[in-house]
């Protein structure tokens, strides 16, 4: 049975889809902007299903958030306070190490460590953290530090990016998570994060990066002050990077909660919206192998359904999130990894335990 498109304008991208071709900008407005969201997640089915059959990966990982003290005031963010508000904290390297090993005794697949830019700890600080945490659990793979905090890392070590990726990589970093992305349009980025790095400074940082040896993440916030162009671009510019170094492994849209930030009068994405973003983001994405459905920011009944709509990755356990939770997200903050299997399994796919870059695999099919 075919199937039919409500939409005839999807038709020629459709086409495209099925001859493997590659979207354009245009046509990436066009799957943001029209009314069947079904037959969106239609063809980005069919691309999930083209690359990744119907196994659905997850990590069994843990993050850590060293400090929410930050040098600056993103209107969308929730999580970083100047260092004299009464939520204010940050952990000595001790307890960071002792939190590392609190839960399952440390045995986990990767640790997932993003903080704020405190105004007072020296880059020597994270270097001993990737070191001790190494030092502790050496076969867990370490990744750390948005690519703001990178640039920022630099400026504190006085050093070049490439020198201060080289240092990381020495002391243990593994990969670069993808945060801090956020919407590379200048007209956006000046309204809700006007302090941090540009579009341009973020893929200079993963660029960086990747030529230096370590694997990245992709994301984009959306559900905020952004239009279906600026997404749209936002996509084709991380096409276009993974295009000359191949270095991303996974792209994660980030759902924005707007509770405790100067943008609360904003309502929370509806599931639409979700959906919609993991699909389009498969199709334009041609070039990036996998894309995830983050449960904590989209709720885990969102994410089930996204392996529908393009994604093949579920994330994992996360284990105490705080960023996405300060801004008010009311899913789990653990989710044990028997949970997730069922979730998976529910969901009509395959489950597979991954590592940090899909390296090491094992299907777990009927283990639920």
């Amino acid at each position: 049975m075919l199937f039919e498109f409500e939409d005839s304008t999807l038709k020629p991208v459709f086409e495209k889809v099925k001859a493997g071709l590659r979207l354009s900008y245009e046509d990436g407005v066009t799957l943001w902007q029209t009314p069947d969201l079904l037959g969106v997640g239609y063809m980005a089915n069919l691309v999930r299903e083209r690359l990744n059959g119907d196994k659905t990966y997850f990590i069994h990982n843990r993050h850590i958030n060293p400090t929410n003290i930050c040098i600056h005031s993103c209107q969308f963010c929730a999580f970083g306070v100047k260092a004299d508000h009464p939520d204010a904290y940050e952990k000595s390297l001790q307890d960071i190490f002792s939190d590392a090993e609190k839960y399952n005794g440390g045995d986990v697949s990767e640790f997932h460590i993003v903080g704020g830019l405190h105004p007072d700890l020296p880059f020597g600080y994270y270097l001993e953290l990737l070191e001790g945490l190494k030092e502790r659990f050496p076969l867990v793979h370490i990744q750390a530090f948005t690519a703001v905090e990178v640039e920022y890392f630099s400026h504190l070590a006085k050093l070049p990016l490439k020198d201060t990726l080289e240092k990381l990589k020495q002391a243990g970093l593994g990969s670069i998570p993808g945060g801090g992305a956020e919407i590379f349009a200048k007209r956006v980025r000046r309204k809700i994060c006007g302090e941090k790095i540009d579009g341009e400074g973020w893929l200079r940082v993963h660029e960086t990066a990747h030529l230096a040896g370590l694997k990245s993440n992709a994301t984009m916030l959306y559900g905020h002050l952004e239009t279906a162009e600026e997404r749209s671009d936002h996509l084709v510019r991380l096409r276009e990077l993974q295009d000359r170094t191949h270095g991303f492994v996974t792209f994660i849209p980030l759902a924005f909660h707007p509770e405790n930030t100067v943008l609360d009068f904003l309502k929370t994405t509806p599931g639409q919206l979700d959906l919609r973003a993991l699909a389009v983001s498969r199709l334009m994405l041609d070039n990036f192998p996998h894309m995830k459905a983050f449960w904590i920011m989209i709720t885990p009944k969102i994410a089930q359904l996204a392996q529908s709509f393009g994604a093949d990755d579920m994330d994992g356990t996360v284990v105490e999130e705080k960023i996405v939770h300060a801004a008010g997200a009311a899913t789990d903050q653990v989710f044990h990894k028997d949970q997730i299997i069922h979730m998976i399994t529910q969901s009509g796919r395959k489950p597979v335990e991954r590592d940090t870059l899909y390296e090491n695999v094992e299907e777990l099919e009927g283990a639920y």
